[in-house]
């Protein structure tokens, strides 16, 4: 079971010492402040999802550090303790953003309660805080789908790895599903209640991609007018899948493996470290072997993500499971497109299950969605299978290699709605070759 993260506010000693002895038995890790300012001094390195704040204090009173709290972090959940007769001051503190008030002296079992609820409200913020909608909307129910040996061999894979907090490597080339596997391993482990973030490495510069991980204090760099949190640390008690590793800059790898090292971060601008409880998952379509012995790829860091590796296999090795995946797809974008198709017509089921699919399940996804925009019928028949018609006589009607060649290389474009980067992943070839091709061929999107 994971302990949430609690701060714990009162400048009565004896009452804050018999709370954090209580609720360190009942589950929760305790961090103690005697006053409003060391509250947020020790808020900067513990970052806890709920805390417990004593109304009346000397110096900086409840109603200030709850403002101030909020700031540093919208999405904590305060409840504040307030003496009997003063409820019209924790009805403030419900105005200024506390989740709850509780009266002294302490109903323990009362506080428990209400902990709970906090947590869980806190979750439900965070959940709707994350844009988490694309992936689900591009991979359905979120379930693996298939029959194979290939998939089960992952499944069990998956299983085996999910209950621990073993680093894990997730290889396989462009559109196989690595995104997928990643959040099944989070379903199924301990802290499947908590954050799951998904960051893409080669999506975002450096400079970038260092404040989106670790995020920034206000004033860290010019346009830094307020503290932001990364995603490490909006992941905290859950897990982080870093995509595409593999195309993490030299120096954002050596930060990586101090992360993983010493389970901390810093954020940019400050010199204080930041204490960090994440699952980390990372995935990468490149061979990281090859980048290690060409220098491209810090080896420390690949001997410490790459405990467990699970290979997602592409579809052309799993041409059984292509019916079941299609059918998935077929439902779901007719219910979204609100059409009533029950099925392919039989030439269309053969062309499906002999293509050999370069693009993985990303590209069935892609031609079914297509078939279901295009067809009048009731059934997708060959026709609303662009690509796959003539999956048998592609070679055919070419005497030189050249030709077959940037037949090919269009047919791959189109398939990848002309992105480059992905084109370049199903031919195998380096971006650059890609469009020297592109040019040597005069080839163009209309």
């Amino acid at each position: 079971m994971q302990k949430t993260k609690l701060l714990l506010v009162d400048d009565e000693n004896s009452q804050r010492q018999m709370l954090a002895g209580y609720l360190e038995k009942n589950g929760y890790t305790i961090r103690q402040a005697a006053s409003g300012e060391e509250a947020l001094k020790e808020y900067e390195t513990f970052f806890s999802p709920v805390a417990v704040v004593d109304m009346k204090m000397p110096g900086m009173g409840g109603i200030e550090l709850i403002g101030l709290l909020k700031q540093t972090n919208p999405f904590i959940q305060i409840i504040v303790l307030t003496a009997f007769g003063s409820v019209d001051t924790a009805v403030v503190a419900m105005k200024q953003g506390a989740f709850h008030y509780q009266t002294k002296p302490v109903e323990l079992e009362e506080l428990i309660l209400n902990l709970q609820k906090a947590s869980e409200q806190h979750r439900l913020v965070m959940e709707n805080h994350v844009l988490t909608e694309a992936v689900k909307e591009r991979f359905g129910s979120g379930e693996i789908i298939g029959k194979s040996k290939a998939v089960a061999d992952v499944l069990e894979l998956i299983n085996l790895a999910a209950p621990g907090d073993t680093t894990i490597l997730i290889t396989g080339s462009s559109g196989t599903g690595k995104e997928l596997a990643a959040r099944a391993i989070h379903s199924l482990s301990p802290r499947k209640d908590n954050r799951f973030m998904a960051v893409n490495c080669a999506a975002l510069p450096e400079n970038l991609l260092e404040s989106e991980l670790f995020g920034y204090e206000k004033g860290a760099f010019t346009g830094a007018d307020k503290r932001k949190l990364g995603r490490f640390e909006l992941a905290e008690l859950g897990t982080i899948f870093l995509d595409e590793i593999g195309d993490m800059p030299p120096a954002m790898q050596a930060k990586m493996l101090r992360v993983i090292e010493y389970k901390e971060i810093e954020r940019l601008g400050s010199e204080k470290t930041v204490p960090l409880d994440v699952r980390i998952i990372t995935a990468t379509n490149k061979d990281l072997t090859k980048m290690v012995e060409e220098g491209t790829f810090r080896e420390d860091l690949y001997y410490r993500i790459n405990v467990v590796t699970i290979k997602m296999p592409p579809l052309k090795d799993r041409l059984g499971d292509v019916l079941l995946l299609a059918e998935k797809f077929l439902v779901d974008f007719s219910r979204k497109l609100g059409k009533k198709i029950t099925g392919f017509t039989p030439d269309a089921a053969s062309a499906l299950t002999t293509y050999h699919w370069p693009g993985n399940v990303r590209e069935l996804q892609n031609v079914i969605e297509r078939g279901v925009v295009l067809t009048r019928s009731d059934l997708i028949s060959l026709k609303e299978l662009p690509g796959l018609s003539d999956v048998n006589s592609d070679l055919s009607q070419f005497d030189k290699m050249s030709d077959v060649e940037k037949f090919h290389i269009k047919k791959i474009l189109i398939q990848m709605g002309w992105n480059i980067g992905k084109s370049a992943d199903v031919l195998g070839i380096h971006r650059n070759t890609l469009r020297s091709k592109i040019k040597e061929y005069e080839l163009s999107e209309e």
